[in-house]
């Protein structure tokens, strides 16, 4: 089981013996991401002929593309205590220091190399020799798959990758994310300054879409008296990461309140060529409602509502959700 979950995240992994690494795309529309069993397939073929070795924590150095905000929470404390306790279950993977004999780079498994230089032991790991496109690949699909890095910290990540280099199509297959999604990412880290995403943290509670609202809001140059004025607060650092961005979106988004409420639900109808159907909807922003009338109706209301479970799979995948 230890060996299954070792790689778990990774994704179309090339067999570095059978010539140049190939990673596999899919259409832009179409999402990246796989399910669990096959990622495992994917990592045991990965790790065939691996050995699993000790290492001492202090001839390992970090990523050279940093994936977290947090350093330190009740998460790492549960598993500096769950090693400490029955020890290291899952490897983690590195790869041999580019110029330096003897020591070696963390692929993946972070926190577990810190916990274990916490604890003074040695850490269990799988050393691979893989270049740094694989490397960032593997970093990316591996935090995926186990799902415990924030949209944030997943857009940092996205971010990095690009700065260092790396085409739309790496990062979107890093983060098992598609096109729509990475883009998105990337806009938010594009308009947030740094010391703003710094200042609140991963947010494990936020999803995509607040973040974005913040950033259209935090990125104003118009607002960045307010922004400086929450983030310097006496309690604002004292607050858990999600309350921190929760308050700093308050603060902004007061102007905007009125508006808001003066704004009118935006109508829109639809009418079928044979006219047997007449549509009404209602969006206000936070509320949608549809209403139908006319001849088929009640029938077309029924076939709409029997297949709500696909449309709404169907509006995950084009809107990248399964990446975020």
């Amino acid at each position: 089981m230890a060996r299954k979950n070792l790689l778990e995240g990774l994704a179309e992994m090339p067999d570095e013996s059978a010539g140049a690494p190939n990673y596999p795309m899919r259409g832009a529309g179409r999402s990246l991401v796989r399910s669990l069993d096959e990622l495992a397939k994917q990592a045991e073929k990965f790790l065939e002929g691996e050995a699993v070795v000790d290492l001492d924590p202090e001839t390992v150095e970090v990523s050279f593309v940093k994936d977290r905000l947090s350093e330190d929470d009740e998460a790492f404390r549960a598993l500096v205590e769950a090693i400490r306790v029955r020890g290291q279950d899952t490897p983690i993977l590195v790869r041999p220091h580019g110029t330096i004999d003897g020591r070696y780079q963390v692929v993946f498994g972070h926190r577990r190399l810190r916990a274990a230089r916490e604890l003074g032991r040695n850490v269990r790991a799988v050393v691979k020799a893989i270049d740094d496109r694989t490397h960032v690949i593997a970093q990316g699909q591996e935090n995926s798959a186990r799902a415990d890095l924030t949209f944030i910290e997943r857009a940092l990540f996205a971010r990095r990758l690009e700065e260092l280099g790396y085409d739309r199509e790496v990062i979107s297959t890093a983060l098992a994310a598609n096109a729509a999604s990475v883009s998105k990412m990337i806009s938010v880290m594009e308009r947030l300054p740094q010391e703003v995403v710094q200042a609140i943290g991963p947010a494990p509670g936020v999803g995509r879409e607040r973040w974005v609202e913040l950033s259209l809001l935090a990125g104003k140059s118009a607002n960045a008296a307010s922004v400086a004025k929450v983030l310097e607060g006496d309690n604002f650092h004292q607050l858990p990461s999600d309350k921190r961005l929760e308050a700093l979106y308050a603060a902004l988004n007061k102007s905007a309140r009125p508006v808001k409420k003066t704004t009118a639900a935006r109508k829109v109808t639809w009418q079928p060529l044979d006219k047997a159907v007449h549509a009404e909807m209602r969006n206000d922003g936070k509320a949608f409602s549809l209403s139908m009338k006319a001849k088929n109706a009640g029938r077309f209301g029924e076939f709409l509502s029997c297949r709500l479970d696909a449309l709404y799979e169907q509006f995950l995948a084009e809107e990248g959700k399964q990446g975020d």
